[in-house]
């Protein structure tokens, strides 16, 4: 299998098929690209892991730090359904990704990235990519190797990011600890986001409980906020830290 770098050229002119309030409604591609910068990332499938554990949520978390290096919309293409992408969009909370379904496949044939994957019942879907547009011309293009199964090298966020600003520093890993109305707990999800920290919250009762918490930190109380493996404390600790 050869895949062909077409840095330079045009993106393919197609009708997207969206989900809307409206239901099932048309979008043209140059509506995407037209005098916007656009980061474009494909993958094989909504939903499976890789595309779901790390591909679709580190472009997310950059987004923030894209859109600071002058990049307008960051797109998440899959050769799915409107409904498919719509549910795994809400599944993901990727409110900083426009998700768009190539449900024909016509855009990634243009792009000559339409493969084969019948053996895995799969039918016909994107080789994993990522490229930056300009004005609807393509700039640069991360092509994953031909290997089999599903390579997972070049088309990441970190390198993307790396192509636009070498120098650019990336947020940290942060994950909070809380419980329901704890005000401990608003008050240092407030003091990360003013500055300008991307967090995950791990709220007690749901996704962990207070032996996980305890199990995790050495404590009992919440919020318990950790920043790049390290455990920095509860919100007074937070804020001595930030200081």
């Amino acid at each position: 299998m050869s895949f062909k770098n077409i840095e330079g050229e045009q993106v393919p002119s197609v009708t997207f098929r969206v989900l809307t309030k409206e239901g099932i409604t048309p979008l043209e591609s140059s509506t995407l690209f037209k005098n916007k910068k656009v980061i474009v990332f494909s993958l094989p499938g909504a939903f499976t892991p890789t595309c779901s554990s790390t591909h679709l949520p580190r472009y997310n978390q950059l987004a923030k730090t894209f859109a600071k290096n002058g990049v307008d919309d960051i797109i998440c293409l899959s050769v799915n359904d409107a409904f498919v992408m719509k549910s795994w969009g809400e599944d993901q909370e990727a409110e900083n990704i426009k998700l768009i379904p190539d449900g024909n496949g016509e855009f990634t044939k243009g792009m000559g990235l339409l493969v084969d994957k019948s053996d895995i019942g799969f039918g016909h879907r994107s080789w994993r990519y990522s490229m930056l547009v300009n004005n609807g011309v393509i700039e640069k293009m991360f092509i994953e190797p031909d290997k089999p199964g599903d390579p997972f090298e070049v088309s990441d966020a970190d390198t993307m990011l790396s192509y636009i600003n070498p120098k650019e520093s990336v947020p940290k890993a942060t994950t909070i600890i809380t419980k329901p109305g704890c005000q401990y707990c608003k008050k240092a999800k407030e003091l990360l986001t003013e500055k300008g920290y991307f967090f995950e919250e791990i709220e007690l009762g749901t996704a962990a409980t207070s032996v996980s918490l305890l199990a995790l930190s050495g404590a009992t109380k919440v919020p318990q906020v950790f920043i790049d493996g390290k455990l920095i404390g509860g919100s007074v600790e937070l804020e001595k830290f930030l200081a």
